[in-house]
């Protein structure tokens, strides 16, 4: 088949290789979001898709929104059998929906109907789900609720961070979504509608969303950091200030603490929670660079019962 893909971030990058990688079918061309200002310059910065296409030699199409009509009348042109679609980053319009003959497929990494929606690896982490994966389905104008081509199924590890997770996904489906293509061209692949039951929604994860309560279990926190790591990453206020947190584990025997209390022990810091504590591991305070926990109480000199979150 000839494809237009759609795609925008690194983790859409490994399927877009292994589309090229295949042979069998065309990229023609890669439609994803306009350059976007990047690092202490603000300068513009290409998407890491649009850079992988250039290297590559494909055609790359950057919309400011995909019903525009240039863009339209150059998906036109190109006359895609199917585009696969990876993280593009923007709702697609009927008109867009309506030009390939095989429609629109997208790479969701979630197993649909649950956690349908922008962030579903941080979803999954944060509600202590065991088993997770990656779907592809047919787009239709709908959230997520397309009919399935396939799925893969992934364990989520007890220490497994969003990006940890969301990098296996992303080359455990890079796989998928190049079967689906050719099932798809070969017609022995037809899309299966999503159950009724299941549904669950995963919405984006703000900074706000991120801010970690300690009278919540511990579990719960620690379920909160992974899922918000690295972005937008997990947060609390100490002295004031916000205290990134990038890595806990939990301290089952440890009792002791009010929710939000300290306690530091030479190579350890650990935090009361609304069950039991859990040990600090990695932090980054405001304006500083990431550091191990021990390092930074050290530095703050942190005296007896002074808690984080107020």
């Amino acid at each position: 088949m000839k494809l237009v893909f759609a795609g925008t971030p690194e983790v859409a990058v490994p399927a877009l290789d292994a589309l090229i990688a295949s042979g069998r079918h065309e990229v023609a061309a890669v439609v994803t979001r306009p350059d976007a200002p990047a690092g202490r310059g603000r300068r513009l910065v290409a998407s890491p898709v649009a850079e992988r296409a250039e290297q590559a030699g494909i055609e790359v199409l950057k919309p400011a929104k995909p019903r525009d009509e240039e863009f339209l009348a150059r998906l036109r042109e190109i006359g895609p059998d199917c585009c696969p679609v990876v993280a593009y980053g923007a709702l697609l319009p009927r008109v867009a929906l309506d030009i390939p003959a095989q429609g629109w497929v997208n790479l969701h990494f979630s197993l649909l109907p649950a956690w349908r929606g922008a962030a579903p690896v941080q979803h999954a982490i944060m509600a202590g789900d065991e088993i997770t994966g990656a779907t592809t389905f047919l787009i239709e104008e709908g959230l997520d609720s397309g009919p399935v081509y396939g799925t893969v199924t992934e364990e989520i590890r007890p220490t497994d961070t969003s990006g940890d997770l969301l990098t296996r996904l992303a080359f455990a489906g890079s796989g998928l979504l190049a079967a689906t293509m050719d099932g798809i061209e070969d017609g022995t692949l037809k899309a299966v509608p999503q159950p009724a039951d299941g549904i669950s929604t995963a919405s984006k994860i703000t900074v706000e969303d991120a801010h970690i309560d300690w009278a919540a279990p511990a579990l719960r926190v620690d379920r909160m950091v992974r899922g918000c790591t690295p972005a937008p990453g997990a947060w609390t206020v100490f002295r004031d200030e916000r205290l990134k947190l990038i890595q806990v584990a939990t301290v089952p025997d440890r009792t002791d603490l009010a929710p939000g209390e300290l306690s530091v022990a030479k190579n350890n810091v650990y935090v009361g929670t609304g069950s039991y504590a859990v040990e600090l591991l990695w932090v980054q305070a405001q304006g500083k660079k990431p550091m191990r926990a021990a390092d930074w109480a050290r530095g703050v000199r942190i005296p007896s019962g002074e808690r984080l979150g107020v």
